[in-house]
């Protein structure tokens, strides 16, 4: 199979922007503060520390929905608790005029509880795709439009796993007892996420590899497109048209001490490839506090898909010559900005991949940014 148009993301935070999709609105009263800020080029975790810094709030009070890249122009929701002695309009007001730096805060209301990790809707994304061969846009176009009308196998992409890959290995070593674990809450939460979808995964590459991963079978969790609801597959003439029409979507584990297994043949296949990789009899009862389990669709939905195509002339010829990015003298590169509606817990780049072979770019002199969800860090 030829290799895909090659395209090149995030040559600056602005060729990535997301926003965040809110589940609900805040209520107005309460004594948390849902702030709604755009932050550029700044991690989560150090924008609710800055913003928390700037309200003299607890950070460790602070939730979130998830997080979102370093690299990218970011709009979410964090909410602060209101010290003891500040109402939480007077917080409220406070925050909304702000002035920090990469971050611009656009409102700030209260409400009666903390935003938790998941209370999203999905996440709007606008992306730049550069360096393309200008005569192969149309066939990224048609890729992507293929992959909106049939979906997409709906892979935990490679930040969940961390900088080096070793998060797996270092949250079994943890919950077997051979290695201290992380005293922060938030990194347990983190590295046993990575187990999950380490799982998950898995079981998506078997039915990714026998065909089936669009396909009911038997004994299948079913997942409805519209509502989300779960039912078992047991009418398979009835339900593999569904599937095929993209009315439902056979589940994988998000492992847990409540999840629900599939039956017959998908439940001897995800308890195989479970036990592969957390070992046999693994006791799930001591991760109920990082997670309970849930089931995630094996396929990816992309709504509102649109692009519009562009030459890059943004930088001289000179500068790209010395970057590797040109061909010849005059050389204009191609480029294509792509827009999509993304649920809760998908991966920009899976749909990014379906077109292209990806290379992110990186600024000078900077480190790989942390490895964390692109859209929500956490689990469907």
């Amino acid at each position: 199979m030829a290799e895909a148009p090659r395209g090149r993301i995030r040559e600056r935070p602005e060729d990535f922007v997301v926003e965040e999709i809110a589940a609900y609105e805040p209520s107005g009263e309460g004594e948390h503060v849902f702030v709604r800020l755009t932050k550029t080029n700044v991690t989560t975790i150090d924008a609710v520390r800055m913003v928390a810094a700037a309200l003299g709030c607890d950070p460790r009070e602070a939730g979130f929905a998830g997080m979102k890249d370093k690299r990218a122009v970011a709009t979410q929701t964090v909410s602060m608790h209101a010290p003891r002695g500040v109402r939480p309009h007077e917080l409220a007001a406070r925050a909304r005029c702000l002035s920090l730096p990469s971050i611009a805060v656009h409102d700030a209301v209260p409400h009666g509880h903390k935003l938790k990790a998941g209370h999203l809707a999905g996440n709007r994304f606008a992306i730049v795709v550069r360096d393309v061969e200008p005569e192969r846009i149309d066939e990224a176009a048609e890729s992507l439009g293929r992959a909106a009308r049939e979906g997409l196998p709906n892979a935990f992409g490679a930040q969940r796993f961390g900088k080096a890959g070793d998060n797996v290995t270092r949250a079994l070593a943890w919950l077997r007892g051979q290695e201290r674990g992380p005293r922060d809450p938030k990194v347990q939460r983190l590295l046993w996420s990575s187990v999950q979808s380490a799982v998950f995964n898995a079981v998506l590459d078997a039915r990714v590899r026998d065909g089936t991963w669009a396909t009911a079978l038997a004994g299948d969790l079913l997942k409805l497109r519209t509502s989300g609801g779960l039912f078992v597959c047991e009418d398979v003439e009835a339900d593999r048209p569904r599937a095929g029409a993209g009315d439902v979507s056979p589940t994988g584990p998000i492992a847990g001490a409540k999840m629900r297994w599939p039956e017959g043949s998908p439940g001897a296949l995800e308890r195989r490839e479970a036990t592969a990789i957390l070992g046999e009899d693994f006791d799930f009862a001591r991760t109920r506090r990082l997670g309970e389990g849930s089931r995630r669709a094996l396929r990816l939905w992309i709504e509102q898909l649109r692009w519009e195509r562009a030459d890059d002339d943004t930088a001289p010829f000179a500068d790209l010559q010395a970057a590797g990015n040109a061909t010849r003298p005059g050389h204009r590169r191609a480029c294509m900005r792509v827009y999509f509606v993304l649920p809760k817990g998908a991966y920009a780049t899976t749909v990014l991949a379906a077109a292209f072979t990806v290379d992110e770019a990186r600024a000078p002199q900077e480190e790989p940014p942390p490895q964390q969800d692109e859209t929500e860090g956490t689990t469907a």
